[in-house]
C-alpha cells in the first residue's frame, strides 16, 4: 500500500485529553507512510515542548481569537467556540490553499469533537473528512441517540421532561440520568452552548451517506455500542497510545514516555522505585480540572485514611487554600507524595502501581487498560465535558475493572468513600481479586488490537486503502 501522496491535516483544541490521541493518530499516519499535518491553536502549539520528530509530519497553527493563556482564561465556553471557528476557519482556509500553491495538496482532513466546522470547511474545498471520536464509542452512540434527527431525544424545538431521561442501547443495560454525559441537563452550565454545538455537529454529520467516524476504542472493548449507531461507519482504531507501552513497557527504561507540554517535571519515578510492587495509590483528576478545597480535602484525607502510599497530582495553585496547604506540608515522603504534573503512562506502567483514583476521563480510563490497573472512578471530582460519568458505568459495571466511589448530597466524595474503594480494589477480597484479573484480560485485549492482524491494526490499514 502506497500512501504518499496521501496529506492528512489532522486538527484538535489545546486541551491535552484532545491533543494526545489526536497527535498519536497524526504520528501513526505519518509511520504508516503519508504527510501529515498536525494543527492546534495558537496557544496550544507554544505549549508543546520539542514537537515529535517523525519523517512525513509538521505542525501548524490556527488562531482562536486569543493566542495566549491569560485571555484564554477570561473566556466562557460559547466564546471559545464561537472564536475558534471563526478565527480557525481563516487560517485553516489559508493553510490548505498554502499546501495547494506549494504542491502539497490536502487531500484528507481528520478533526475532533468541538470542531465540526472543519468538516464544512473541508467540503467546501473539495477534501474529503473524518471525526475522531477521542471518547469512548458508548459515549457516541448516546449521543446519535440524543441528537440525531430520526427520533432523537433533542431537536432543539420540542420540550423534554429532564428529570426522567434515560436511555438504552442495545446489549448494553439501561443508562440512567446519573450514568449520561453531564451537558445533556439544562442544570449542566455547559448545556447552553455545548447542546446546541452537538446538535448542529450531527446534521453535519448525517448530511453524509456514509460518514467516516474513527474512534480510539477497540472492537473487543465496546462492541455492542459500535455496532448500535445506524448510519455511519464508526472505524475502531485505538488505544491511540504510544506503541511503546502497547508492546510491553519496561519501567526501568528511561528513554521511553517524556513531557509533551512544557509542565514543571519532579522526580516521582525515583520515588515509585522504592515501593513494593501493587503497593501505591496513583490518584489524578485531568488536566482541565480546578478542585474546589472541599475536594481537595476529602482527597487528601482519604489517601491518608486508606494507610496506603500514593502519588498525588495536584496542580499548584497561585492561592492555595490554608487549610489544604497546612495538610500538604505535614505528607511524609514515607506516606505519599505530590507533584504538579507527571507522564501518566510511565507512571501507570511502573511496577509499584496498584490503583488508578481518577475523574474517568477517556484518556485515563484507555491507559489504566492497557497499563492492567483496576480503578476507583471518581467522576464527580469533574465539570468538564461530560462523558466521565458514563465511563465510571462502564469501568464498574461493564468491564468489571473497577468501582465508582459515590459522592455526597453536594457532589463530593468523602473520604471514608474513597477509603473504602481503595480498600476494595488494593485489598485481599474477592471483588479486588476479580477486577485485576478482568483488568489483565482486556489489557492482553487491547495490546493485541494494535498488533500487526489485530482488529485496530486492520481497522487503521483497511480506512488507508479505502482513500487509495
Amino acid at each position: 500500500m502506497d500512501i504518499k501522496h496521501q496529506h492528512f491535516l489532522v486538527t484538535a483544541i489545546p486541551a491535552q485529553g484532545h491533543i494526545n490521541p489526536t497527535l498519536q493518530l497524526a504520528k501513526n499516519l505519518a509511520r504508516a507512510g503519508a504527510q501529515v499535518t498536525f494543527a492546534t491553536t495558537v496557544y496550544g502549539l507554544s505549549r508543546i515542548k520539542n514537537p515529535p520528530a517523525s519523517n512525513g509530519l509538521s505542525f501548524a497553527s490556527f488562531s482562536d481569537g486569543y493566542d495566549d493563556e491569560k485571555s484564554m482564561k477570561n473566556r466562557d465556553f460559547a466564546c471559545f467556540l464561537s472564536d475558534v471557528k471563526c478565527f480557525g476557519s481563516k487560517d485553516l482556509t489559508k493553510l490548505i490553499q498554502a499546501s495547494s500553491n506549494e504542491g502539497r495538496p490536502v487531500t484528507f482532513a481528520i478533526y475532533t469533537i468541538l470542531l465540526p466546522w472543519v468538516a464544512e470547511l473541508a467540503s467546501e474545498m473539495n477534501v474529503p473528512s473524518a471525526f475522531l471520536v477521542i471518547q469512548c464509542a458508548t459515549s457516541f452512540a448516546l449521543y446519535h441517540r440524543y441528537f440525531n434527527s430520526h427520533d432523537g431525544i433533542y431537536d432543539g424545538v420540542r420540550e423534554v421532561d429532564y428529570s426522567s431521561i434515560s436511555i438504552k442501547l442495545p446489549d448494553l443495560s439501561l443508562f440512567q440520568k446519573e450514568d449520561l454525559p453531564t451537558f445533556f441537563f439544562p442544570n449542566d452550565p455547559l448545556f447552553p452552548s455545548a447542546v446546541p454545538s452537538f446538535h448542529e455537529h450531527f446534521k453535519i454529520l448525517e448530511q453524509e451517506s456514509t460518514a467516516c467516524v474513527l474512534v480510539n476504542t477497540f472492537n473487543e472493548l465496546e462492541e455492542a455500542s459500535i455496532k448500535a449507531v445506524d448510519g455511519m461507519n464508526l472505524i475502531p482504531i485505538g488505544p491511540l497510545i504510544p506503541s511503546a507501552f502497547c508492546d510491553g513497557y519496561d519501567s526501568s527504561d528511561k528513554s521511553v514516555g517524556g513531557n509533551l507540554f512544557d509542565i514543571p517535571e519532579n522526580d516521582y519515578l525515583q520515588w515509585l522505585d522504592s515501593k513494593p510492587e501493587s503497593s501505591v495509590v496513583y490518584a489524578s483528576f485531568g488536566s482541565l480540572l480546578s478542585l474546589k478545597k472541599e475536594e481537595k480535602m476529602e482527597i487528601l484525607h482519604g489517601l491518608k485514611e486508606a494507610g496506603r502510599s500514593y502519588l498525588l497530582v495536584l496542580r499548584a495553585d497561585n492561592e492555595q487554600e490554608e487549610e489544604v496547604k497546612a495538610v500538604v506540608e505535614n505528607i511524609s515522603s514515607e506516606e505519599g507524595m505530590i507533584v504538579p504534573w507527571c507522564s501518566q503512562m510511565e507512571v501507570l506502567c511502573h511496577r509499584s502501581i496498584g490503583c488508578f483514583l481518577t475523574h474517568c476521563g477517556w484518556n485515563s480510563t484507555l491507559e489504566s487498560i492497557v497499563a492492567g490497573v483496576p480503578i476507583v472512578g471518581c467522576p464527580h471530582f469533574s465539570s468538564h465535558f461530560s462523558d466521565q460519568t458514563t465511563n465510571a458505568k462502564l469501568i464498574e459495571e461493564v468491564w468489571g475493572i473497577g468501582v465508582r466511589a459515590k459522592a455526597n448530597e453536594e457532589g463530593v466524595v468523602e473520604r471514608a468513600e474513597i477509603r473504602r474503594c481503595l480498600d476494595t480494589v488494593m485489598g485481599g477480597g474477592e471483588k479486588g481479586e476479580e477486577m485485576r484479573k478482568n483488568v489483565g484480560k482486556w489489557r492482553g485485549m487491547a495490546m493485541e488490537a494494535v498488533k500487526e492482524n489485530g482488529s485496530s491494526y486492520n481497522n487503521f490499514m483497511n480506512f488507508l486503502q479505502n482513500l487509495e
